[in-house]
């Protein structure tokens, strides 16, 4: 007995109920169709990719262009990633561009059907599956075009819920780059900031700055801004007659500090209540402190989350600021601003994996706001900003997970 459910979709839209047919992708859609550049064409030669981003492309006359890349394109048209391709979410469309051809290592296919079904349909796992295992190489596997072609494609005859489909998925792309542009701009407004609200090399003051506050910064010795460093770098479980347990306390060290966040699945290692209290010992971590990493790799910085309860590990340290000269929330962006961590990076030493020593930092020399009131006020506003990044970031992943959900449940 033919099961119906594998011949329509989990989720499907209203008034829709014929099955789904099959056919092979050669036999919906023309790949690598024929063409005529004109004698004298500029053109965009796609080079590299990420997911449906162009990355980089030259523009060049057809004259110097190689000739294994002279098919003229049409928008609308789909291009297939063949080598490599398990890459993720290989393939373009509807490209900006009224004229332009593009390199070899994509297949070019053009449909009658809705485009943008059959554009997500070669995004599926299932089909990015299979195309690998009709895949030739070892460093650069790839398929070639006639086994491509043979791929069978199920799909509705509905050319309405086609067009349904299509419409949803296209609606979803377009949201998740007007929220990956949102979380672009976001980033690059930090990063400006991060240079334009620090002194640089020669100034005294910032070159964008809070109102009412017109004092130079002050030039201290990092460590005049530091009551105590928590430092139990080289301490290990076995070493205190303990062992990690499957829950308890986080363990934060350099694997799962991350410059901004805590990354809670990262290496993650627990202790109990035994362990922490011996290993810890009176100098338990509080919300808002700074963590650093020393090394491997050096100069992540984050803070406490919470009063939880850390133990603090590998290749970490915390700070305890002098709370009458610097805020935690400075300090972590302080030891974030592109001019002290180069000067962090010249103190540091080793090739690969850099590190830097206690008596290296206290070679460290910083520029600081005089008054705690300013060093309050950016420190809100870079947290403002991380919190607005993180939003950002949290929503797009959202976006992404919905779809590849929608991925399998809205195809055969």
């Amino acid at each position: 007995m033919i099961n119906i459910n594998l011949q329509s979709p989990e989720i499907r839209f209203s008034d829709f109920y014929n099955k789904w047919g099959k056919k092979e992708l050669g036999e919906i859609s023309e790949i690598n169709p024929s063409s005529e550049l004109p004698d004298i064409f500029e053109y965009i030669d796609l080079e590299s990719v990420s997911g449906t981003t162009i990355l980089a492309h030259r523009t060049e006359k057809k004259v110097t262009a190689p000739s294994r890349a002279q098919r003229l394109a049409q928008k609308g048209d789909i291009f297939y990633q063949t080598v490599r391709p398990y890459q993720k979410n290989n393939c373009l469309y509807d490209l900006p561009y009224d004229n332009y051809v593009f390199s070899t290592g994509y297949a070019q296919i053009r449909s009658e059907h809705n485009r943008y079904f059959l554009f997500s349909y070669l995004q599926r796992e299932r089909f990015i599956s299979t195309v690998l295992k009709l895949c030739t190489g070892t460093s650069y596997p790839s398929i070639n075009t006639k086994d491509l072609s043979k791929i069978k494609i199920n799909f509705p005859d509905s050319i309405k819920e086609q067009d349904k489909i299509g419409d949803l998925f296209k609606y979803l792309d377009e949201v998740m780059t007007l929220q990956q542009q949102l979380l672009n701009d976001h980033k690059q407004l930090k990063k400006a900031m991060l240079q334009k609200m620090f002194p640089q090399k020669g100034e005294t003051v910032p070159r964008v700055r809070f109102p009412n506050f017109t004092d130079s910064w002050e030039q201290r010795n990092f460590l005049d801004n530091i009551n105590s460093i928590i430092d139990f770098r080289g301490r290990t479980p076995k070493k205190i007659g303990l062992s990690w347990s499957a829950s308890g306390y986080l363990a934060l060290s350099a694997l799962n500090v991350k410059n901004g966040y805590i990354d809670y699945y990262a290496d993650a290692h627990y202790g109990d209540k035994n362990l922490y209290d011996k290993w810890m010992g009176g100098r338990e971590l509080k919300e808002g402190q700074v963590l650093f990493t020393m090394e491997a790799p050096m100069g992540n910085v984050a803070q406490v989350p919470d009063n939880k309860g850390y133990i603090l590990s590998q290749r970490t340290v915390a700070f305890n600021v002098e709370e009458s000269k610097m805020t935690n929330d400075f300090l972590s962006i302080l030891l974030r601003s592109p001019k002290v961590f180069k000067e962090l990076t010249a103190l540091s030493s080793g090739g690969t994996a850099k590190g830097i020593s206690q008596r290296s930092l206290s070679q460290l020399n910083v520029k600081v706001p005089i008054m705690i009131e300013e060093q309050t006020k950016i420190g809100n506003f870079f947290k403002q900003l991380d919190e607005t990044i993180a939003l950002h970031e949290n929503k797009l992943e959202t976006y992404q997970e919905l779809k590849k959900a929608m991925l399998q449940k809205m195809f055969v």
